[in-house]
């Protein structure tokens, strides 16, 4: 019985061989005359573009600007960068103690909407009469005007000039003069 089963598969492999044989043989034929015919009749007829290449241009050397300029490692870079620190952490101080103290009457209406009036002499120290919304004020150096944390550091005969902190286009604190002039009797 074992022979007969090795006799029968010996059988099976034979029988795939010659039909793998069979399949090759069906692949290969006269056909392929045609195919190669048609090939040789393209490689003759298309011919090849050849563009020619451009000579490389001459070299021209360019001198070196940027010897001059300030080097992006150099000490000299580094202590502006920090001078502008310092200036910013300043500003942005200075704006925290204006936040810290009690906020005075005058603090509440846009500069624009004042008039300085008057000028008083009390005990040799010089006051301005202040006009907003129809009532008077007296002011000296050192009082609070306006929404910019505007503080008076001076008061002349025709204007009170005010020291006021505002952010800049690049939305860093800075200080800024500003002032209120004298207005005659038709204003206001």
């Amino acid at each position: 019985m074992r022979v007969a089963a090795v006799r029968g598969s010996g059988a099976l492999a034979l029988m795939v061989v010659a039909a793998g044989a069979v399949l090759l043989a069906g692949c290969s034929g006269a056909g392929d005359d045609d195919l190669e015919q048609w090939m040789a009749q393209q490689r003759a007829t298309v011919q090849p573009k050849v563009e020619s290449v451009q000579p490389p241009s001459a070299f021209q050397p360019q001198s070196y600007l940027a010897a001059q300029a300030v080097s992006p490692f150099s000490e000299e870079r580094l202590a502006r960068a920090m001078r502008a620190d310092t200036a910013a952490s300043a500003a942005s101080r200075l704006l925290e103690a204006e936040q810290r103290r009690p906020r005075e009457a005058l603090e509440d209406f846009p500069l624009d909407t004042m008039a300085m009036v008057g000028l008083l002499d009390r005990g040799g120290r010089r006051v301005a009469l202040v006009r907003v919304n129809g009532l008077l004020y007296t002011v000296r150096v050192g009082n609070y005007l306006g929404q910019n944390y505007g503080r008076i550091t001076a008061i002349t005969d025709n204007q009170i000039v005010l020291r006021e902190i505002v952010q800049d286009a690049a939305g860093e604190w800075v200080e800024r003069t500003a002032t209120l002039q004298l207005q005659d009797g038709s204003g206001k």
